[in-house]
């Protein structure tokens, strides 16, 4: 067995791998913060239509990601392994499945987009047409975006997965700043342009993602590893094999996570539009929190993903444990940093007074799990690095959908309890997931070498 490598060189190379995607991810939930207060400026219910259809994107996004996932384990391991072949075939299956999902949400919210708005309106008649309005048009625009996301997902997982975490990080903060200047203009209608209100927000994701996406092909191409790979060669019949089996559980279990915390956002929804609202400041705030703990998360399943491949199954173990670490101390601090600014995010928003003390409230109650979420967060991409698909899935979607979900649903449904009580007890059902999570880590049995027979 080689030696483990000392400390300051392990965080030094962890910290080389995370950076970069705190960076990318900062600027993309920065774009999405700052699209958010923009849009906020035109009133509640604008902001409330958005941040619905934003609801019903983000089960495709997080489709997309499980989609990527399954192959990415693999993906990681092969090039652990110095396998070119591999990473080729991992990429080609990828892409394939993306854009199948991407054609499929294409036709679902074109044909069904209104009716799922809808669900998530229950004050008075007016307001909530009104809403609607502005969630159609946002998500007709919105759509068109749709296949470069998909695209941009396959090369930028992808270059992360085979060493490259610069160039989709620069791509990203290239896109985000393209997208903050549209949205500028566009949305008041500055430099004489008209106000287009909802629909130049959601024009200019999909100029920013336009251009993400070519950036990404253009280092792609320029990759050792993925040159060759959009060459669409077959993929053998064992290799496509493994990795949907392995991949399926994973993608399955990004729907359904996605569904449960749609589902759960519509149960909060019961409340009326101040809770809407106050739950949609909330989540874009907290979202841009995470950004450490996701970055973390994605390293771990690279790191340990590549250790495993290479069948260094102690250096795997020891990386895991001080990543985990690593993940609860730097989410500890953010939390605290969080709470004591929950009180002045909420008044950049041209909303109602009550909807910014619910907000407040609701960020203290956000900042004080986010330590608890970046252990099952950790958790969760240490199982998936180990290709223990089956297991993640039972211990993430499945988890939040039999207890979350449900937890919201007869809480919405059968008390009168207000929202911020709700919150607090839906939020408080995840501590018994991340003990769950540290017990199956320290257990080991995530450890799995899946690429030696391939």
């Amino acid at each position: 067995m080689k030696k483990l490598i000392g400390s300051k060189g392990f965080y030094k190379m962890v910290l080389a791998i995370c950076i970069p995607i705190v960076i990318q991810n900062g600027f993309t939930n920065l774009a999405s913060l700052l699209d958010n207060i923009m849009i906020g400026q035109l009133g509640t219910l604008s902001m409330s239509g958005v941040s619905i259809t934003n609801q019903l994107l983000q089960v495709f996004n997080v489709t997309i990601f499980g989609a990527m996932s399954g192959p990415g384990i693999f993906m990681a391991q092969f090039y652990g392994k110095k396998n070119k072949e591999g990473v080729e075939n991992c990429f080609r299956i990828k892409l394939v499945i993306g854009i199948i999902i991407a054609l499929l949400a294409i036709f679902l919210f074109y044909t069904f987009g209104q009716q799922l708005i809808s669900l998530y309106l229950n004050d008075n008649p007016q307001d909530s047409l009104k809403t609607l309005n502005y969630g159609m048009n946002y998500l007709k625009i919105m759509l068109v975006g749709l296949i470069p996301f998909v695209i941009t997902q396959v090369y930028s997982s992808s270059l992360r997965e085979t060493g490259n975490t610069i160039l989709p990080m620069s791509a990203s903060v290239v896109a985000v700043i393209v997208n903050f200047c549209i949205n500028y203009i566009l949305i008041f209608g500055h430099f004489g342009f008209p106000q287009l209100g909802v629909s130049g927000a959601a024009i200019g994701t999909v100029v920013s993602r336009v251009i993400e996406m070519s950036i990404n092909i253009i280092g792609g191409s320029r990759n050792l590893y993925l040159k060759d790979a959009i060459k669409m060669k077959k993929v053998p019949f064992d290799t496509t094999k493994e990795m949907l089996k392995r991949g399926l559980p994973l993608l399955c279990n990004e729907i359904l996570w996605s569904i449960s915390i749609a589902l759960i956002s519509q149960s909060y929804s019961t409340r009326g539009l101040v809770a809407v609202a106050a739950i949609n400041i909330t989540t874009t705030v907290t979202n841009f929190f995470m950004i450490v703990c996701y970055a973390m998360g994605n390293s771990i399943s690279i790191v340990v993903g590549q250790q495993l491949g290479a069948g260094e199954i102690e250096r795997a173990k020891d990386y895991d444990l001080k990543m985990v670490f690593m993940n609860f101390i730097m989410c500890f601090t953010l939390a605290v940093v969080l709470f004591n600014v929950s009180i002045y995010i909420p008044q950049i928003y041209n909303t109602s007074v009550e909807v910014k003390n619910l907000a407040t409230s609701l960020l203290k109650v956000a900042a004080c799990m986010l330590p608890v979420i970046s252990i099952y967060y950790s958790s969760y991409f240490t199982l998936r690095a180990g290709g223990k698909t089956f297991l993640t899935f039972l211990f993430d979607s499945g988890y939040t959908f039999v207890f979350t979900f449900t937890t919201a649903l007869l809480l919405t449904r059968l008390t009168s309890l207000p929202i911020l009580i709700i919150y607090i007890l839906v939020q408080c059902v995840d501590i018994p997931k991340a003990t769950l999570g540290l017990i199956l880590v320290r257990k080991g049995i995530w450890v799995n070498n899946i690429v030696n027979e391939l």
